[in-house]
């Protein structure tokens, strides 16, 4: 089994100032970075967003990565090891504070590309419900601990 995880991020400045620079000049960069990482298996490259910016997940103002990954450590390692810590310690400069889940995980099979329809589906099921075997979030998997000490509210 491989993890996917879908994370979302909604502006609360404006996307073209200079304060969102710091953010959206390291984007490539971390893209990249991930797509080196130990344990990546694969990245949408492709939102589906229709001319408005809307797509599934959200408005032109959301943001979002749709990844899978080996294993949680491997996920792990790359959000919390990695300089991507550095841009992922400043996102309140940036983002709102969702009332809602930014974060959604679940086991998918090895080849499997998941869609967005499928992301959704189980960022609805862990803001409906909470962390299930379905949808989960970091406390739901055992054998991860950066989270614990590194990750931001």
């Amino acid at each position: 089994m491989h993890l996917a995880q879908l994370n979302i991020s909604v502006w609360k400045i404006d996307d073209s100032s200079e304060a969102a620079r710091p953010f959206s000049d390291n984007v490539a960069r971390m893209n990249a970075l991930a797509e080196r990482s130990p344990g990546f298996v694969w990245r949408l490259l492709d939102e589906g967003r229709d001319e408005n910016g809307i797509n599934l997940i959200g408005g032109p103002e959301t943001l979002m990565t749709l990844s899978v990954w080996e294993s949680p450590q491997h996920l792990e390692a790359f959000a919390f090891s990695t300089v991507h810590r550095r841009i992922y310690e400043r996102k309140a400069e940036w983002f709102a504070k969702l009332q809602s889940h930014h974060l959604v995980m679940w086991w998918i099979e090895e080849g499997h590309r998941p869609d967005l329809a499928e992301a959704k589906a189980r960022l609805d099921s862990i803001n409906a419900i909470g962390s299930t075997d379905f949808a989960f979030d970091w406390p739901h998997l055992a054998d991860v601990s950066l989270w614990k000490t590194r990750r931001i509210p």
